[in-house]
């Protein structure tokens, strides 16, 4: 199996700690090192380094280089993001050219897995079905009624696929609202779009051929251009005219090929807000439910995130439901729960052109 390891998007959510140049994917988010490396060793049992492929933006080509220095990984930089498709293509294109006909694991670079023996083990069942053809996709099993993310809906009146426990994939759901949420969760018919898909390369590049044309003929040109002294040249032109366009709008909500989900219960977390970490490190937290880092003092505190990535002293008191995080040149204070608002703080700064805060 080869892995395409997507390492786009720059953690807005994260922000202040998550920047341009230095985005969630690159930081020891979760205590394991940074979120890409976490990612890459954890593949290590079942997929070989150099089978893996990082793709990245081009401003970070470096930082990953270090962090992956003595290692057979294989990096290639974006010129521009253009989203999943084009991203998925593009890491398609690349298993192929290194002459792999194999299934490629297409992963987020961001995420977190509790039980990685039961990951590798659903990734590898995903492996053998996606080589019969069609596409595969690993589909959270719901804890919760969740709003925030996509769903994945089975066909309830199929079996599933040989012994694989994998069942035909019936439709993909955009983020509900929690009435739907809780629907979803007591039909045991949907699962958490976790965006991990396994295919072939032969099986993502006829996909895209169909579904989006354009796209296809800028991998042609780029592909046309791999192992000669032109390819930086056409690399660069061909991916700044891509659409930008995700894998699930793109390709998922229209193909008529075969889609397979199978369900796991790996321990999955996106980490996407602050809230989600300080949910996912409740083992850190002290009696009165507070989760601190750096040099903090907390009085009459709880159920707070104090977070102290400068060269100072945060001290709280009589804080309840509250997120502080102080990197130095920022500090963030905010309601714990409205984590996933942060993004609009980085809307303001972008529209008052306050670059060097983003």
């Amino acid at each position: 199996m080869f892995a395409a390891i997507m390492c786009g998007g720059s953690g807005t959510r994260f922000w202040p700690a998550s920047r341009r140049q230095r985005p969630k994917q690159f930081l020891n988010i979760t205590g394991k090192g940074p979120m890409v490396v976490d990612t890459c060793d954890r593949l290590a049992p079942l997929i070989a380094d150099e089978s893996v492929l990082l793709v990245l933006g081009k401003e970070h080509q470096e930082e990953a280089a270090t962090l992956f220095q003595g290692r057979k990984v294989h990096i290639l930089a974006e010129p521009v993001g253009r989203n999943t498709a084009p991203c998925m293509g593009l890491g398609a294109l690349y298993a192929r050219h290194l002459g792999s006909e194999a299934p490629v694991a297409f992963l987020p670079a961001d995420h977190f897995i509790s039980k990685p023996d039961v990951f590798l083990a659903d990734l590898e069942s995903a492996g053998k079905l996606a080589a019969k053809g069609g596409i595969v996709t690993l589909g959270i099993v719901p804890t919760r009624p969740e709003t925030g993310y996509g769903y994945i809906q089975k066909t309830p009146d199929t079996p599933g696929a040989n012994a694989l426990s994998a069942h035909r994939v019936s439709a993909f759901v955009e983020k509900p609202d929690i009435n739907k949420a809780h629907d979803y969760l007591k039909s045991g018919d949907y699962y958490w779009n976790a965006g991990i898909f396994v295919a072939t390369p032969e099986t993502i590049l006829t996909e895209i051929e169909k579904q989006l044309p354009d796209l296809y003929e800028g991998l042609v040109q780029i592909a046309q251009a791999m192992g000669t002294d032109r390819f930086e040249t056409e690399f660069k032109n061909a991916y700044e005219s891509m659409k930008n366009i995700s894998f699930d709008y793109g390709i998922m909500e229209n193909t008529k090929s075969q889609v397979y989900v199978i369900p796991s219960e790996c321990g999955w977390s996106d980490v996407g807000s602050w809230e989600s970490l300080y949910e996912l490190r409740g083992a850190e937290r002290d009696r009165q439910w507070n989760l601190s880092e750096g040099e903090t003092l907390l009085i009459d505190c709880e159920k707070s995130f104090i977070s102290s990535q400068g060269d100072r002293l945060v001290a709280c008191l009589g804080l309840k439901n509250c997120l502080v995080v102080d990197m130095g040149d920022t500090v963030l204070v905010a309601d714990l729960a409205h984590s996933q608002d942060i993004r609009k703080i980085v809307d303001h700064l972008k529209e008052t052109q306050k670059d060097v805060l983003l």
